[in-house]
């Protein structure tokens, strides 16, 4: 009978773990659409536009329904609102850091989310973390700072905003995690890409001139960003979520930078060095030991 009962629950986590390399896979894909985009467009009118496309573009399909969906979670409507909250701080720190720090020490100080998230369930919920979970995190984190700085850290001014960044990012994976057991997605994420939006918007228009300046010409990496990165990213990490625990989504989703460093590879030509594809290795290792840790239970 444990055979029978444990079967389902097994091939339930295998796929959301599958579907959260998926999101990885996307995000790190439509790493080279932002980089375009961050050099001319103000960075949170990108965002502010990128985030409000995203909502509309789930909207537009499941409009009948949203009235029912809200009005059962009202309850919820604090915890959406927190979710967008932390969305719009770390995409804001991030992009904010990255003016006075390199890419690399912001893709290896931000990926320490993974980290984090540990650390924060274990003071702040009593959580109990088993070493083959803290050896995974290891290897994530090692292999971040590998791929990213290849083992060549400086640190810069805007580190600091990078490190604030990732601590938002991790408490955005532990809420996520909690707010999709009793409630929808679709909600769930609509309701934070508009606050993640409205916010970003705002702080465009109070600080950035001619932010829009160059969005004619480059209005694909808006839809592209914002249709599949945000849209379909977002939401399907919130599905993912509802199965995986978040320090083990955060060691799946940490695969985001290899994905980002070979779509860099073929579409801008970027070199990967040795110590970077040895970045590569070490954190599909975490994302093996995390699925062994797993099994193991």
């Amino acid at each position: 009978m444990a055979l029978i009962d444990l079967t389902p629950r097994r091939s339930e986590r295998l796929r959301a773990d599958l579907l959260l390399l998926l999101v990885a896979l996307i995000w790190g894909s439509a790493f080279v659409a932002q980089r375009i985009a961050a050099q001319k467009i103000g960075i949170n009118y990108f965002n502010g536009v990128r985030f409000i496309v995203a909502a509309l573009f789930l909207l537009l399909p499941a409009r009948s329904r949203l009235a029912a969906w809200f009005r059962s979670t009202d309850k919820n409507l604090g915890g959406i609102f927190m979710a967008g909250l932390l969305l719009f701080g770390g995409t804001t720190l991030q992009q904010w850091g990255l003016r006075y720090t390199t890419a690399g020490n912001a893709g290896f100080i931000t990926g320490l989310y993974v980290v984090f998230i540990p650390l924060i369930l274990a003071i702040g919920w009593r959580q109990k973390v088993n070493r083959m979970t803290w050896v995974a995190v290891g290897c994530s984190a090692a292999g971040m700072f590998l791929l990213s700085t290849e083992g060549k850290f400086v640190a810069n001014p805007g580190d600091a905003l990078e490190l604030a960044g990732a601590v938002l990012w991790a408490g955005h994976v532990i809420l996520i995690g909690r707010l999709v057991r009793h409630m929808d997605v679709l909600p769930l994420a609509i309701g934070q890409y508009l606050v993640t939006g409205i916010l970003s918007l705002g702080v465009s228009l109070a600080i950035e001139q001619g932010a829009n300046r160059l969005m004619g010409e480059l209005w694909w990496t808006v839809v592209y960003t914002g249709v599949l990165s945000v849209g379909v990213g977002y939401t399907l990490q919130a599905i993912g979520q509802r199965v995986a625990p978040p320090t083990d989504a955060a060691i799946i989703l940490s695969s985001e930078a290899v994905f980002a460093a070979l779509s860099g590879w073929i579409i801008l030509n970027e070199i990967l060095s040795d110590r970077q594809l040895a970045g590569c290795a070490l954190i599909f290792a975490g994302i093996v030991f995390a699925q062994l840790n797993r099994l193991a239970e």
